[in-house]
């Protein structure tokens, strides 16, 4: 099947052929011919697999084939970086059709404010917005939702996990009654259930690899105490050939340690994290986006954010403390049907949460060996309530133990 199947709008397939497109991936080929019937939709798929496509296509031929131009298309997205991201590829797709987007997100100073509004009165079809910032416009009065026929919520379980669930049904309250809604989802459980049940009609459902990583990708793992941690994460970026390398740490504090501890292997990198200005962070992006940096640190947050082909590497600094952040991490990599390779870090408190990872995934990942010059390792114990460091017998002789004496 190729994307000449769908019969799509001769300008919208010279932006695919332009772009590189050529045949769609299995959430691609399901749920377009869905969209096209005019079906709401609950779409659970992996990231990478090519859903933004999924349901920008056919939303962007109905606009190109609409008698009447106005605000067609309503997207909400958890962050800013999916904002820009879902919005840069409106930009190519659409780039002969003369369909307008605009990406509505905070984090900028006034003058993006005003820029947001002014484009905003200007008129657009599509808005891409994370639910704070499009709130806080809707507030202002320049934003008229009466006209919107396609409502999608993309990465709808990473905006609950942050709070966004009150956000989304205020904006749901304030748009027309009758509307196609999309509903995209990397995980379905049953909190995100229970708002597709509120908000979609007699919904057809897509289910596409649930949970479960690229077979593309070769996963492996690190039994390592922390005061380890940096001197192994040095050996193996110094050891590498990667193009493109991300590393995931759990908080803020311990990207911006790592930004300031790796830079003396000699890679060109860069921490990025919510203390940057907005400028910053686009600015990050885009020169790890164009290979002008090798190596970009950050949090979550960007497991969901990014969308760069190419990645080699992805080193998991700590293991991510749910399960299906391990998912979006790793799916960095091994995007459209490439190889990856991905490399966790596991630490004596971090077994269990490991082996719920493993449990989710269905596979045991390879437990790696420290290379001698790092240190000695402990033996995993995931179902045990500490694990302790192997110490080291030089002297290779079995020891014995004094027997204690019966009571």
């Amino acid at each position: 099947m190729t994307f000449e199947d769908f019969h799509f709008d001769a300008r919208l397939q010279d932006g695919l052929s332009s772009m590189g497109y050529d045949k769609p991936t299995p959430i691609q080929e399901q749920a377009i011919p869905l969209i096209s019937a005019k079906h709401d939709l609950i779409a659970c798929a992996q990231t990478g697999t090519g859903k933004t496509a999924a349901y920008l296509l056919p939303i962007l031929n109905n606009i190109i084939n609409s008698d009447h131009r106005h605000l067609n298309t309503l997207i909400i997205a958890p962050t800013r970086e999916l904002a820009q991201q879902i919005d840069q590829q409106v930009e190519g797709f659409a780039y002969f059709t003369g369909v307008s987007s605009i990406p509505i997100y905070g984090g900028g100073d006034g003058a993006t404010w005003d820029q947001q509004r002014k484009a905003l009165e200007a008129g657009v079809d599509i808005i891409i917005a994370t639910p704070g910032r499009l709130i806080a416009q809707l507030a202002s009065g320049v934003i008229d939702l009466k006209y919107v026929q396609h409502l999608v919520l993309d990465e709808a379980d990473r905006m609950l996990d942050m709070g966004f669930h009150d956000d989304i049904v205020r904006i749901i309250k304030a748009l027309p009654e009758t509307k196609q809604t999309l509903f995209f989802s990397a995980t379905m459980p049953p909190r995100i259930r229970t708002l597709a049940n509120r908000i979609l009609r007699n919904p057809q459902e897509v289910n596409i690899a649930i949970s479960k990583p690229a077979e593309g990708i070769v996963q492996e793992a690190y039994l390592v105490r922390d005061d380890q941690k940096e001197k192994l994460a040095t050996k193996l970026l110094k050891d590498s050939d990667y193009s493109s390398i991300l590393i995931f740490a759990s908080t803020k504090e311990k990207v911006k340690q790592l930004g300031r501890l790796l830079p003396k292997i000699g890679l060109p990198l860069k921490a990025i994290h919510s203390d940057l200005e907005q400028t910053e962070r686009e600015e990050i992006l885009r020169e790890f986006k164009n290979k002008k940096l090798k190596l970009l640190i950050g949090t979550d947050v960007l497991s969901r954010g990014i969308d760069v082909e190419g990645i080699g590497l992805v080193i998991n600094y700590d293991v991510p403390p749910d399960p299906e952040d391990y998912i979006h991490r790793i799916g960095r990599t091994a995007r459209a049907e490439s190889t990856g390779h991905a490399i966790t870090f596991i630490n004596e408190h971090d077994q269990r949460r490991f082996f719920q990872i493993e449990k989710l995934i269905g596979k045991e990942i390879t437990k790696t060996p420290l290379p001698e010059d790092i240190g000695t390792s402990f033996e995993y114990s995931p179902e045990s309530r500490s694990a302790h460091p192997k110490k080291p017998n030089p002297s290779g002789r079995k020891k014995f133990f004094k027997r204690r004496p019966a009571k």
